[in-house]
């Protein structure tokens, strides 16, 4: 029997309009993309071989979505890939793909053809508060993604509501409703004190008069009002940035034993204080990220031992702010993630907070986190991380780029830190496996280009393990191994001369295994 979403759809297509139908979430999105396109008699084969190529290796997620696109329908969600996200838009707008379903992550900044839009639910999950109503603003971003002027006349904005009391509601809350009011992102600490640090390290603030000077112009202080309190917020930024290591304050009082050393400053003389950063903190600033992350990776860094491995450093970068969101720990989950955490507890650069500290789950979170990264650089395909931590592949690359930018950027607070340099030989190497998701044993072989982790395994399957085993090989068996286009590119940037391989030559030497 079609539910009332199956059926609008439909009666769009009918009309030969397009629609966009918004859910709540990623798993939502290709269910109700799957159920709708069982419905359409549509074959779109060439567009949906076209999505199946995107990624390096087709996933369940790519098979599934090349499915609903073969029959005019797609699903969109931050959860793929790039390619395949700007492809369903494109076909969108050509009219090849009649509707998409889609998580909020569409309902801003982009123009579509949508004569129709469908909000599935505007119930969204609040973490430990449960199901609740999502912002008037957001709602209205969906709405207006339909019958845009540059492709229809008018469009038609439908919300479902489940009884006659849930109509009213969203009548009430958001058909009449006023948005939200925007706030300046300056209200937000990470922000504040990433921004203050930037003008300090820049020269832009140079004391504390031109710092509030400087503020007393933002639509943060239009907004505020109470200039008093910004002052005091400001200060305790300060103060963070200087007991962090990241600026110095000159001119300050200076308590010892209970004696003050310094005469106190008056108010006037106060706002003359300098304000400087010091070279770790312009570094922190140049790699744009916020002290608080800088502050915890150099303390994790500083108790980085030989005894420490792999896992400690994933840890370290999966309890950022920077990494979020996480990934969440369903209920069936919360065992296999504490028995990790016991297992890996002596692995550790930070301290375990208190089950009862209010980051404790993030905590816990990253420790998933951390098992996701483990299982990309030992090399688990993409189907397997989707089935063991429900990571699509779109996220891998999120991730990933992330992962690379927090380890460059410990590498560079390293040097600037004066830590241990042979911890930079980890992190770089690090860096490479997780940029290409590989166990450690390959790495000499991914120098080469056109080699990836898995022409490199084959490789190493075959006891190629390294260059210098790849020059002694002949260019037949290597052809065989990893195709002959690629072998000949490998043997010139070895240096070496290609000959051609005549037709019907036996094998080389080397008994070739399947991998």
């Amino acid at each position: 029997m079609l539910d009332e979403v199956h059926k609008l759809a439909l009666e769009t297509i009918e009309k030969n309009k397009q629609a966009i139908i918004f859910v709540p979430s990623r798993s939502s999105a290709e269910k109700t993309a799957e159920d709708l396109s069982k419905l359409t008699n549509m074959q779109l084969t060439e567009l949906s071989n076209t999505v199946l190529k995107a990624g390096s290796t087709p996933t369940k997620q790519c098979r599934r979505l090349s499915h609903c696109i073969n029959k005019g329908i797609a699903f969109h969600h931050a959860g793929l890939l790039q390619k395949q996200k700007d492809l369903i838009e494109n076909e969108f707008r050509t009219g090849k793909i009649k509707v998409v379903c889609a998580t909020p992550t569409l309902a801003a900044g982009l123009s579509l053809p949508a004569f129709r839009v469908i909000i599935k639910s505007l119930k969204r999950y609040s973490g430990r508060w449960g199901m609740d109503w999502i912002p008037v603003l957001e709602y209205m971003q969906m709405a207006g993604r339909a019958g845009r002027p540059e492709y229809e006349q008018f469009g038609e904005a439908i919300t479902i509501a489940k009884n006659d009391a849930e109509k009213e509601e969203i009548h009430e809350r958001y058909v009449l409703g006023e948005p939200e009011e925007i706030y300046s992102k300056l209200a937000v600490e990470p922000v504040l004190r990433t921004y203050l640090l930037s003008l300090i390290s820049s020269g832009i603030i140079k004391d504390e008069k031109s710092m509030k000077d400087f503020f007393a112009k933002t639509f943060w202080a239009y907004q505020f009002k109470d200039f008093q309190k910004l002052e005091s917020i400001m200060d305790k930024m300060l103060n963070l940035l200087e007991e962090w290591g990241f600026v110095t304050i000159s001119g300050k009082t200076v308590i010892n034993n209970d004696f003050v050393i310094a005469t106190e400053l008056t108010s006037e003389k106060k706002e003359s204080r300098t304000l400087r950063p010091t070279l770790i903190g312009k570094r922190v600033s140049e790699l744009y990220l916020d002290p608080l992350t800088a502050r915890h990776l150099l303390d994790c860094l500083s108790n980085h031992t030989n005894e420490k491995n792999t896992f400690s450093l994933l840890q370290m970068i999966s309890n950022t702010l920077e990494m979020r969101p996480l990934l969440r720990i369903k209920v069936r989950e919360t065992d296999k993630i504490q028995e990790e955490l016991i297992k890996n507890y002596e692995l550790l650069l930070m301290k375990e907070p208190s089950a009862f500290d209010p980051d404790y789950d993030d905590f816990l979170s990253s420790i998933k986190t951390t098992m996701f990264f483990d299982a990309w650089i030992n090399e688990k395909d993409e189907d397997y991380l989707l089935e063991t931590y429900d990571v699509r592949p779109g996220e891998i690359r999120v991730k990933i780029e992330l992962a690379n930018w927090l380890l460059y950027s410990c590498e560079e607070l390293c040097k600037a830190g004066e830590l241990n340099r042979e911890l930079i030989k980890e992190l770089s190497k690090l860096k490479i496996r997780i940029n290409n998701g590989a166990k450690e044993d390959i790495l000499p072989l991914l120098k080469l280009k056109n080699i990836g982790r898995v022409r490199a395994r084959k490789l190493v399957t075959n006891g190629l393990s390294n260059l210098g085993e790849l020059k002694k090989v002949d260019l037949t068996t290597l052809s065989q191994i990893i195709g002959k286009a690629v072998a000949e590119d490998v043997k010139n940037q070895l240096g070496e001369e290609i000959k051609e391989i005549p037709k019907g030559t036996r094998k080389g030497q080397l008994s070739i295994k399947k991998f």
